[in-house]
């Protein structure tokens, strides 16, 4: 199949859905009708970076899809905002059908404090995993924390620049001795980048794999290069055949980085590549 045809597909599909659904009514839907083949496909609103919380919220609702993560950005929710606001606007999503999975990704210090910020956040926002990058050396408070909270830590790669998890088995052997709520989230463009496999690092970080990022690139090398779904090098299909071989139940999140003030345009085409390809399976 190609990408035309993909494309077709993943549109036809999109134009199949039942109008109440679309409309915010809810709908019967049965596993052999789910489109996202047991996934649950969202976003990454870190994608929705540049938007105020009320735009992001409608973008994902325009692409069709009902999961988010959601970035510590002021536009949306922050460490700034007060235990309350946080409260309030994690409803906003809530209200409009958009369920938070995780948040993230938190820098984190090698400072218990600051880790202790970042879980009362996690915390007041209702989600059970927070998509981080901690120093390296922070995994004996981390382990504390998991313990103290029972909030799953997702840590993210960040492929060949990043000096400390370059790459998901990096992850893996900085937390296989901690508590089993320290894992581990996939961003499979910089997974490729740090020249490991997306679809076999899924597969053998299973155990501890609480959240992916889902994306495309343009090139392997040291400098981040994203592009739409499909047009760039990645094997989406491998990729998504793995999350579907273990039964994933995390959050699949679009992180679509380019065009960060307009992007629901490339967004919704991601959207659609995706969905093709799952209907081709």
């Amino acid at each position: 199949m190609n990408r035309r045809d993909l494309l077709k597909t993943g549109a036809l599909a999109a134009a199949a859905w039942p109008f109440s659904e679309i409309a915010g009514m809810a709908a019967p839907q049965t596993a052999s009708s789910d489109p996202w083949r047991g996934l649950k496909i969202g976003v990454a609103t870190y994608t929705l970076r540049e938007l105020p919380i009320e735009e992001a919220i409608k973008g994902i609702l325009r692409v069709g899809l009902k999961y988010a993560s959601i970035k510590n950005v002021k536009n949306h929710i922050d460490l700034s905002h007060t235990t309350e606001e946080r409260k309030q606007r994690a409803q906003m999503f809530r209200d409009a059908g958009i369920t938070p999975l995780s948040v993230g990704n938190v820098g984190m210090k090698n400072d218990e404090a600051e880790i202790r910020r970042a879980f009362e956040y996690a915390r007041d926002i209702g989600v059970t995993t927070m998509v981080c990058a901690p120093d390296k050396n922070a995994v004996p408070i981390l382990d504390k924390m998991v313990k103290e909270f029972n909030i799953k830590l997702a840590i993210h790669n960040h492929g060949p620049e990043d000096k400390q998890f370059p790459s998901p088995y990096d992850v893996m052997n900085a937390v296989e001795k901690y508590d089993k709520r320290i894992g581990l989230c996939i961003d499979v463009g910089h997974t490729a980048r740090a020249g490991v496999d997306p679809a076999e690092s899924i597969i053998k970080c299973r155990e501890r794999l609480y959240d992916v990022h889902m994306k495309d690139i343009s090139a392997l090398g040291n400098r981040n290069t994203p592009i739409e779904a499909g047009r760039g090098i990645l094997n989406s299909k491998s990729i998504l055949a793995a999350l579907v071989k273990i039964k994933f139940d995390g959050l699949v999140g679009f992180e679509y980085e380019k065009d960060a003030r307009d992007p629901i345009p490339g967004l919704a085409e991601s959207v659609g590549f995706t969905r093709g390809l799952l209907a081709g399976m």
